[in-house]
């Protein structure tokens, strides 16, 4: 058992307590959440460190949605236009995967660590980032992910997708986790989504899908035409789409948990039907701007839960949660910058955690021990701005627990 001070411990329970001068008992789960006083005087044998000044404890940021296996990309793709950026991720995808070895992934899990992110939903295309990923403390959850369209292939891409699922699923742990994940609606034959699914409901597996990412997803979708058409004509010699968005929703029916990447484009039904579903939606605003992409209007999610993720930096520049926190702050200009910071942390923590489907997120009882401490540059005058200081002042963080172990 161990017991770590702050001047301020911000819990994120379902009151948003925040203690002044507080203490957290702990070893694998928090054990208790108390006032410094309170703490000190229930466990007299343990010693207590008076609080650093100007310290914060929290729980880790969740990231939960990241590529890794194209790591290695920094000035290689084309961004501006989603569809000029998906031709260009075809056209270096082998070169970048190859760069991408076991030693340059390790070191972005470290520099998640650093920054503060204690747990991620990995999307694994290929299973080249898996060493890297059980090497690291980090938890994960490991989604092997699926892809392709045409209806041919489709025996043998189960075939791969098992393999990869069963070989990925050696390594569950207690920081180790596997899930599925669906390309998109574009990229998957809806047979193949079906086969997947039934094991993500057979086996209990949380499960992702990009959705709806840009207009021109939107058009091929709908209409089998856009830039999409000369992309599938080109490539696979398709020039209708596979399936309906709101056809590929209804194929999750049953899934417990879930969650939609981007869903920049998806309108008033396909969201009522991802409220239905109980999922939660991962938004990616950097990589949504850096495409050219539409940005997510948060007002039109009503009581559906969003997380905050990276993806890769095949579409970012940074990893990190507090450089992806300032963005959204940035980029959601029309939103109350005090109000928004709470949210903001809340879906990095709390929401993260259900996209995930995973105990943590929360300095409560009963919850994993994950936590982060770090120092605010001066005291705070009003509580209530914690949040939004949090993350405009934060790049680094000084303590990091991940199941109650100093990482």
């Amino acid at each position: 058992m161990k017991i770590l001070t702050a001047s301020y411990i911000v819990t994120f329970d379902e009151d948003f307590t925040i203690l002044k001068d507080g203490a957290i008992v702990f070893d694998e789960k928090i054990i208790e959440v108390g006032s410094f006083d309170y703490i000190k005087n229930r466990y007299p044998k343990f010693e207590i460190i008076s609080p650093k000044i100007n310290s914060v404890l929290m729980p880790g940021l969740i990231n939960s949605h990241i590529h890794l296996e194209f790591s290695a990309n920094k000035t290689s793709l084309k961004y501006g236009n989603f569809y000029l950026w998906l031709n260009s991720v075809i056209r270096h995808r082998e070169k970048l995967i190859e760069k991408a070895k076991t030693s340059l992934i390790s070191q972005e899990l470290k520099k998640l660590l650093k920054t503060g992110t204690t747990t991620i939903g990995a999307i694994s295309s290929y299973s080249f980032d898996l060493e890297a990923c059980l090497k690291s403390p980090i938890n994960k959850l490991f989604f092997c992910e699926v892809i392709g369209s045409k209806a041919d292939m489709i025996d043998t891409l189960f075939a791969d997708f098992k393999a990869r699922l069963k070989d990925a699923q050696k390594h569950n742990s207690k920081n180790f986790q596997t899930g599925i994940a669906i390309h998109s609606p574009y990229s998957v034959h809806p047979f193949l989504v079906r086969e997947v699914l039934n094991i993500a409901k057979e086996e209990k597996l949380a499960v992702t899908s990009h959705f709806l990412e840009s207009k021109d997803e939107k058009e091929w979708l709908n209409k089998d035409d856009g830039s999409f058409l000369e992309f599938f004509k080109n490539f696979l010699n398709q020039e209708k789409a596979t399936t309906k968005p709101l056809e590929f929703l209804n194929l999750f029916k049953g899934v417990k948990n879930l969650s939609f990447t981007h869903c920049v484009e998806a309108d008033f039904k396909e969201l009522t039907k991802i409220k239905e579903l109980n999922a939660t939606i991962n938004h990616c605003v950097t990589s949504n701007r850096f495409l050219n992409n539409s940005r997510l209007n948060i007002s039109d999610l009503e009581e559906i839960p969003f997380s905050i993720g990276t993806d890769g930096l095949s579409s970012n520049n940074s990893l990190s949660m507090f450089d992806e926190l300032r963005a959204c702050l940035n980029i959601h200009y029309e939103k109350n910058i005090v109000k928004f910071s709470k949210t903001l942390l809340n879906s990095a923590t709390v929401n993260g955690a259900k996209a995930l489907g995973l105990k943590k997120g929360r300095l409560e009882k009963d919850f994993d021990a994950d936590i982060i401490g770090f120092s605010l540059p001066d005291k705070i005058e009003d509580i209530e701005d914690i949040y939004m200081q949090i993350i405009l002042h934060t790049k680094y963080v000084d303590d990091i627990i991940i199941g109650g172990e100093f990482v």
